[in-house]
């Protein structure tokens, strides 16, 4: 017996369906965690992460396979080893994110220690502008509580437009809940405001490991080439602003860790795009630096690597499988998303 072919408007329901429930989902998740005791919430994280690695499902042997670049002599093991961590870590995350709205201020406060804070505070005295890079580690929606709370500064950052539109919104409001200005990526359209908020001598942050798009820049990432966007390069080319990368992870304790690299510097000579070339590559080194310290706290669950790529995939829209990586840029599990361009 053959199945009766399904016609595009079921295709439609089914798609409509599915963000309805990813939708409903999330909303739960956002109202119910945060009303458990913090020990409950946690117990919980952990429970779910275990499960969804013992399914062994695309998502973990892609984090596997992502992260044999990052540990090349790790045993088969290990490897189990880190993304079972890795998991942990990443739903520690979003344990965190979905309670992150009901703390008070002194526990946002207490919940970050970065190292070498320093060179953001010195950067944003210069009314330079500040741009702050991060790859997909730890929870930078923390990272960005404890900068306008701890710190007292305001910033700019990028989301993409998820799907369905109404999840869009949720994350949207949750990140300007915490005192973050929220661009949709809207190609130059949100570039130009980025410039003009750094010409003023604010601060954005951009999450940047990964970009698939026509205009991502490629780099030697862990020895092999892999794309990142342009876009922190080349704001700091065009407007004069720092660019400071930016590692997080965690430990044992309640407190997330992390470290405020260098500034990476304009290079003297070049055009605009061998300079942001360049400055991209050194945004890469510093993310690599950051990442083989602690492996099981980058949560890239999808496909980095250019020789990890199909040849006709499609690099402006994407579905992201059994969880897509958090943050600014980053599609949660059972969203779609645009990527950047």
């Amino acid at each position: 017996m053959t199945r009766p072919t399904r016609t595009v408007p079921d295709r439609i329901r089914t798609i409509i369906d599915r963000e309805k429930l990813t939708d409903g989902a999330y909303a739960l998740g956002w109202k119910a965690v945060r009303k458990l005791p913090e020990p409950a919430a946690k117990a919980l994280g952990r429970r779910i992460a275990d499960t969804v690695w013992k399914r062994r499902g695309k998502g973990i042997l892609r984090l596997e396979a992502n992260l044999a670049r990052v540990v090349p002599d790790a045993t088969p093991q290990r490897l189990a080893q880190l993304s079972r961590a890795g998991m942990r870590s990443y739903l520690r995350y979003w344990m965190e994110s979905f309670r992150l709205p009901a703390w008070s201020k002194e526990r946002i406060r207490g919940g970050f220690a970065p190292a070498d804070v320093h060179h953001l505070v010195d950067g944003l005295k210069s009314g330079r502008g500040v741009i702050l890079a991060l790859p997909h580690m730890g929870n930078y929606d923390l990272a960005g509580a404890w900068v306008t709370t701890k710190l007292g500064v305001p910033f700019t950052t990028v989301a993409e437009r998820l799907k369905p539109e109404s999840l869009y919104d949720r994350f949207v409001a949750y990140r300007e809940g915490l005192g973050m200005e929220v661009l949709p990526h809207t190609g130059g359209a949100a570039f130009g405001i980025l410039a003009r908020r750094l010409r003023a001598g604010g601060l954005v942050c951009l999450v940047a490991d990964r970009d698939l798009s026509a205009s991502g820049i490629e780099v030697k990432f862990f020895g092999e080439a892999a794309k990142m966007p342009a876009g922190p390069a080349m704001l700091a080319v065009q407007t004069g602003a720092m660019l400071l990368p930016v590692t997080l992870w965690y430990d044992e304790s309640p407190v997330m860790r992390g470290r405020v690299h260098p500034e990476i510097e304009v290079p003297q000579t070049g055009t605009r795009a061998e300079k942001a070339a360049a400055m991209t590559q050194m945004m890469a080194d510093a993310f690599a630096s950051g990442i083989a310290d602690h492996p099981q706290d980058w949560h890239m669950l999808q496909r980095l690597w250019l020789g990890d790529l199909e040849p006709r995939e499609p690099a402006r829209r994407t579905d992201v499988p059994d969880g897509g990586a958090p943050g600014t840029d980053g599609a949660p599990a059972g969203a779609r998303r645009t990527e950047r361009s």
